[in-house]
């Protein structure tokens, strides 16, 4: 049985020189973080790297030693430049192999679209010891090799790869969150903030200025473990607010 109590976390490395020269806008930094926090995993960080392989080793060996599980996204799909699989077995200190089960489930997708090439072939490419992840959507298969979870970059494809994943990772209770709004100026209320967050152990409060309608507010998250936690704090920083003159809007503005 998962310990609740214990607070499980997770890095993700998005892996693509077109991330980073901005003709592809990143969706799974999101994806991601909203399917962890179901099964209780806090996405703690997250690194965009190059296609460089030396940039993705120091970034798998620094984010897997000190978070429970690390995911990549991007990096390995058929053509050359997909060096993730290489990288990552480099930085596990294991060769490279082709995974037979990998081969199988590529040669029954592309029996009818051409057959297996070569080049389609390297999607069967995994660091020696892993194990595969399940791709309904393209045939070719993400990875798994201990806490590390190498996954495509195509956010429709890695949504299910999430979905084959689901309940199998040990976590702990998921992370709840509730959203009021008020039309008031930060700065004014940070120190109402900072004391309702300390008298309320185990929420935190995130606050989210905006400037709209000619008129400066902000939305304020709670976040906790715990619906009575932030039930409680919702309803105490809303009278705080409320008694200083401000409005409170349920559910943000």
């Amino acid at each position: 049985m998962a310990d609740t109590n214990r607070l499980w976390t997770a890095a993700l490395i998005v892996i693509g020189d077109e991330i980073l020269s901005g003709r592809t806008q990143d969706r799974n930094i999101a994806q991601i973080a909203t399917w962890l926090n179901v099964q209780g995993i806090r996405l703690r960080e997250v690194r965009v790297v190059a296609d460089d392989r030396h940039a993705i080793v120091e970034s798998v060996n620094i984010l897997r030693a000190r978070n429970d599980y690390l995911f990549t996204t991007g990096g390995i799909g058929p053509t050359h430049d997909d060096i993730t699989v290489d990288a990552i077995a480099a930085a596990l200190g294991v060769s490279v192999e082709i995974h037979d089960g990998a081969r199988t489930m590529l040669a029954g997708y592309y029996a009818t679209r051409g057959g297996l090439t070569e080049a389609r072939l390297r999607m069967a490419r995994v660091p020696a010891g892993a194990s595969l992840i399940e791709n309904r959507m393209s045939g070719a298969p993400g990875i798994r090799h201990g806490n590390i979870f190498i996954m495509a970059g195509v956010p429709h494809i890695t949504a299910g790869m999430l979905d084959s994943l689901t309940g199998t990772l040990e976590g702990g209770l998921p992370l709840l969150s509730a959203t009021i709004g008020c039309w008031v100026a930060e700065s004014e209320i940070a120190d109402l903030l900072a004391g309702s967050e300390r008298a309320h152990d185990g929420c935190q409060i995130g606050s989210y200025p905006f400037f709209r309608e000619g008129r400066t507010g902000a939305n304020f998250v709670i976040r906790s473990t715990d619906q009575a936690a932030i039930d409680n704090c919702v309803a105490s920083l809303s009278a705080a607010l409320e008694s200083g003159g401000w409005p409170v809007v349920a559910g943000g503005i």
